[in-house]
């Protein structure tokens, strides 16, 4: 049939086709379908045919068709002898093909018998497929659960388990605690006792369950013994440091830290004694500690070098004193009362180990006090370190360190307190706070604050007793009695070479550290003791022993101040301005005595010459200047000579007459400059210019005199 309609619409038009195919859908045969006169005209409608038309005109058979202009009648019969044959072969194909069709419809059926048969088993399948989910649901529902019964039940067994190791008392445990020996071993029986207990007392399971009532008289018999062991094991220890040459921190470290648990087992299970032990630590530690300071202080004292006394002061004379001191010691000793010396050594050797006193005393030795300071600091500060570690680490407190000190520091500050009234070395003291200012920082370092406070303390008890040994000092050079202390003596004065060794010492303990307060003392020293200085000048009868006075001393404490290292300092530059404006009146003051006639001259007439063109000034004339030049060219190398004498003779420092000679000879060049160019101009006679000097004559003079320094 589809063959059929193929055929059909390869032949007729489009409007053909399509009532050929209603004809057929209607089961009316083509040949009851007639197109010709027969057609009512009236029946036929035209509307929409020019539209068909226009959609058809690019139809090829219709365009043939209206093209040729053949007849629709016969086209439309010959159409329908088409269609008659193909229906016929249409027929006539469907008989041949009946067979097949039959034998396709048998197919069909067949599987549609199986399909209806293959969708039973489906419908089985999936019935019993929905029945095995909610099995597997079912399953997984159990599975759930009973993995929730187990992972409880392995709860409840851990718990149980617990429970029975943390509250069950083993043999052994109470064969240890009881017959024990304290050891290694005992100490971890006592940490798992320790455990029990804190377990019964805090677990709330174990507090209403009934097998605390069997375990807990036991564990408290335990309690009570290990309490009472550990006790008796610490007491026993402590004895031990009360025996003479026992070595504290030995047996801190290895015995008593060993077993520091005890302690700590001790303090938690067993506070009815832990404070009796405490007690017994401190008590014991206070008394042992203290007599050890005591013994060392006293070992110290006996190796003690005494220094200065209350006489031993800067503006003291010493021949007024002598008479009324205290028996002294030999004057290399008493040397050190101003001069600093060896004794700065001791803050090189700051970190050196404590003396120790039976070999020092064995071998004669004296020492300072700030080599004793030192050394007890040093002790003290090492034994605290030790102690303070050691209380921290056994007791797990730091306060019981200064219950433990408390008899050590009364018994330094006695000590302390009878030698500090009665020291009046004013550079020991500056020693020690040097000292104290290291030991500071050491610990420090260390980070052990145990010593702060009492280190503060020792440092503020040492600035006011050096502030009044410092005024002691000043005083006595302001309050000094001039006659008593004046000797017929240009060289440097005693109590100025006392003064340069004293400010030389301070100076150079103050190098690191910057005190201003320091500083302003000792600018206060030195105007006191220039003012003794000079009052002193004053008693020479001639102001030129006044100025060799004034220049030996400033230049003697130049030296020692340069000597110590102290260059640059305010004092020092003083020091060399005094030293400078006085030699500059000494050089004036020896040229004088020697050329007085000319130096008077050239600053009053020579003057007057240069500017007699602008002034009524009467002009210099030869006769003025003839006896000046002829008196100068006639002894100035003897003079000279004369000069040198006396400049090496008045001053005690060699190189400082040699400069000063050098300066007035360099003046005095200066002055016959000077007259030379003041005869040049006023015309002199050949004979007065043979009778001068040439200049380079004298600079060769001045320097065969410098070549000697």
């Amino acid at each position: 049939m589809t063959q059929f309609v193929q055929n059909l619409e390869n032949v007729l038009p489009l409007e053909t086709i399509d009532i050929q195919k209603e004809a057929i859908n209607l089961n009316v045969s083509p040949g009851d379908l007639t197109f010709g006169d027969n057609v009512d005209c009236d029946e036929v409608s035209l509307e929409g045919l020019q539209q068909e038309l226009e959609e058809c005109r690019s139809d090829e058979v219709v365009a043939n068709i209206l093209a040729k202009g053949t007849e629709l009648r016969e086209y439309t019969k010959g159409v329908e002898e088409n269609l008659r044959q193909v229906e016929l072969e249409s027929i006539q194909d469907y008989i041949n093909e009946s067979d097949n069709l039959v034998s396709l419809q048998a197919e069909i059926r067949e599987c549609d018998a199986i399909l209806t048969q293959m969708e039973s088993l489906l419908g089985g399948f999936q019935a019993e497929i929905g029945s095995i989910s909610s099995e597997i649901k079912t399953l997984q529902e159990k599975s759930m659960g009973k993995g929730l019964r187990l992972r409880n039940r392995k709860v409840a067994e851990l718990n149980l388990a617990k429970f029975i190791e943390d509250i069950v008392v083993p043999p052994k445990m109470i064969d240890t605690i009881v017959e024990g020996e304290v050891n290694e071993e005992y100490v971890k029986t006592l940490q798992i006792l320790s455990k029990k207990l804190k377990y019964v007392e805090v677990d709330p399971m174990a507090k209403t369950s009934a097998a605390l009532k069997d375990v807990e008289p036991e564990l408290e018999r335990l309690r009570q013994k290990a309490v009472s062991k550990g006790f008796d094991f610490i007491v026993q220890k402590l004895q031990a440091l009360k025996k003479p040459k026992t070595n504290i921190q030995i047996l801190q470290q290895n015995v008593l830290l060993k077993y520091k648990y005890i302690a700590a087992f001790l303090k938690e299970h067993g506070k009815e004694v832990y404070h009796d032990v405490r007690l017994a630590y401190v008590d014991t530690l206070n008394r042992v500690l203290s007599a050890h300071f005591r013994a060392y202080i006293q070992a110290l004292e006996k190796l003690q070098l005494d220094i200065a006394s209350a006489n031993d002061l800067i503006g003291i004379d010493t021949r007024s004193t002598s008479l009324f001191s205290r028996a002294r010691e030999p004057l290399k000793n008493r040397s050190a009362v101003f001069a600093l010396g060896d004794r700065f050594n001791i803050l090189k050797e700051i970190d050196q180990p404590a003396l120790i006193p039976h070999i020092a005393e064995a071998s004669g030795a004296k020492y300072p006090y700030e080599v004793l300071f030192r050394s007890l600091h040093k002790l003290l500060m090492d034994t605290a370190t030790s102690e303070y570690l050691f209380s921290y680490n056994f007791f797990g407190e730091d306060a019981i360190f200064y219950e433990i000190f408390s008899g050590p520091f009364a018994v330094i500050d006695e000590h302390f307190n009878a030698i500090l009234p009665n020291f009046f070395d004013a550079i020991g003291l500056m020693l020690m706070i040097r000292i104290t200012h290291h030991h500071q920082l050491s610990m420090s370092r260390r980070r052990i604050p145990c010593l702060d406070s009492y280190l503060d303390k020792v440092n503020i008890s040492l600035w006011p007793r050096f502030k009044m040994v410092f005024d002691m000092h000043l005083s006595s050079l302001r309050n000094a009695n001039v006659r008593t202390l004046w000797e017929d003596d240009v060289h440097p004065h005693y109590v100025m070479r006392r003064y340069a060794e004293f400010t030389a010492s301070l100076l150079q303990l103050n190098v690191d550290y910057g005190d201003g307060q320091l500083e302003l003392n000792l600018e206060r020293l030195r105007v006191a003791v220039d003012d003794l200085l000079v009052k002193l000048a004053w008693m020479f009868s001639k102001p030129k022993q006044q100025t060799i006075f004034l220049i030996n001393n400033y230049d003697m404490v130049l030296a020692v101040l340069k000597e110590a290292g102290t260059e640059g300092g305010k004092t020092q530059l003083q020091f060399e301005e005094l030293l400078k404006v006085n030699t500059t009146v000494f050089v004036e003051e020896l040229l004088l005595e020697h050329f007085k006639d000319l130096i008077r001259f050239v600053k009053t007439r020579a003057v007057a010459g240069e500017e007699a063109s602008s002034t009524s000034e009467r002009p210099v004339t030869v006769e003025e200047v003839e006896p000046l030049v002829k008196d100068f060219a006639s002894r100035w190398k003897g003079t000279i000579e004369l000069m040198h004498r006396d400049v090496i003779t008045s001053f005690s420092n060699f190189l400082c007459g040699m400069e000063i000679l050098k300066a007035a000879l360099t003046q005095l060049l200066l002055y016959y400059t000077r007259l030379s160019d003041c005869i040049k101009r006023i015309g002199g006679s050949s004979a007065l210019n043979k009778e001068l000097v040439s200049i380079s004559s004298i600079m060769y003079e001045i320097k065969k005199y410098s070549r000697t320094f």
